[in-house]
């Protein structure tokens, strides 16, 4: 009998496994060799857009620390721990997807808002397919990871959208602002509802978050704080029904 090793399937479960911890790897070391982006350069735009209502405060940001780590422990978890195991290989090519787009999304971000949003969107998708096709056992290493992941992509999109449409003289940037943080919320409350993983809309709080404090003590910031507000408490909901 042909051991285990040597089963195709086997193989190339794991080939994808090491794949997609490269790739985390690869995405949170790209930014120490890439010029800093904290937003698009205003003169990227036909109408330069400085600052609009929904960018949040520059240190939340500094969530994407915790989100590298994190997928490197996830991913080096899944393949030292779990590279065989069925119930993980569904999401390994979502997540290695989402994760090559954005190993290459920084420099792409600070030549092209365009193709930056188009980018930023294909990773939200696959980052939520990889969220939901992960297992609900070692939620620590793999859908946790993912979600925060997922939930601050789900902010950065809109914020990307809203920016775009100003930018090019679609509507105001206040417009785009006011449109674009209610519609991440909405996306945010029904994956959290649908899939119920708690990281997710916390990252999702955390961009709203910034977004009110750089925006207080306006009504925009108000709305902004209670999307915060309501998304935490989806978060302790999914967290409890655990």
């Amino acid at each position: 009998m042909a051991s285990t090793s040597s089963d195709p399937s086997h193989s190339t479960a794991r080939a994808l496994a090491i794949a997609v911890f490269v790739a985390a790897i690869a995405f949170a070391v790209v930014p120490f060799f890439a010029n800093p982006f904290s937003g698009f350069e205003p003169g990227r735009f036909p109408e330069p857009v400085d600052n609009p209502p929904i960018q949040p405060a520059g240190w939340a940001f500094s969530i994407w620390g915790v989100i590298y780590l994190w997928l490197i422990a996830g991913t080096g978890f899944g393949l030292l721990k779990r590279a065989d195991a069925p119930a993980w290989e569904p999401h390994r090519p979502w997540a290695l997807v989402s994760l090559v787009v954005g190993a290459a999304w920084i420099p792409i971000a600070n030549a092209s808002p365009v193709w930056a949003t188009i980018l930023i969107l294909v990773m939200l998708v696959t980052a939520v397919m990889a969220m939901v096709k992960l297992p609900r056992t070692d939620v620590a290493w793999g859908r946790w990871p993912f979600g925060l992941y997922a939930g601050w992509l789900t902010a950065a999109s809109f914020v990307s959208l809203a920016t775009l449409a100003a930018g090019y003289g679609v509507m105001t940037a206040a417009l785009a602002s006011w449109i674009a943080l209610p519609a991440a919320l909405i996306v945010a409350a029904f994956v959290t509802l649908r899939h119920g993983t708690p990281t997710y809309p916390a990252a999702a709080a955390w961009g709203a978050f910034g977004i009110a404090v750089v925006n207080w003590p306006t009504l925009y910031a108000m709305t902004a704080a209670a999307g915060a507000l309501l998304l935490l408490v989806l978060a302790v909901r999914a967290l409890a029904r655990r």
